[in-house]
């Protein structure tokens, strides 16, 4: 894993996909925000950690769930 940059996360809907940042400052899509939503919810409810998916790394903390879950269509 690259020395991560920090996390910032923001969001434009492109046709059904989110757009994220992870923690190398890298783009990532996101396809299906409620299977991404519901995983995070599953396996990273609370505390932090760090989730990596496709080769993309995330901080999960409060503050990404929350931002996470104002995306979800649920």
């Amino acid at each position: 894993m690259e020395k991560a940059q920090g996390l910032d996360i923001f969001s434009k809907k492109m046709g059904k996909s989110i757009k994220v940042k992870d923690l190398n400052n890298r783009i990532y899509f996101i396809d299906d925000i409620d299977q991404f939503v519901s995983h995070i919810n599953e396996y990273h409810a609370h505390g932090i950690s760090i989730h990596e998916e496709n080769g993309f790394f995330f901080q999960i903390d409060d503050s990404f769930r929350e931002k996470i879950k104002k995306l979800s269509t649920k």
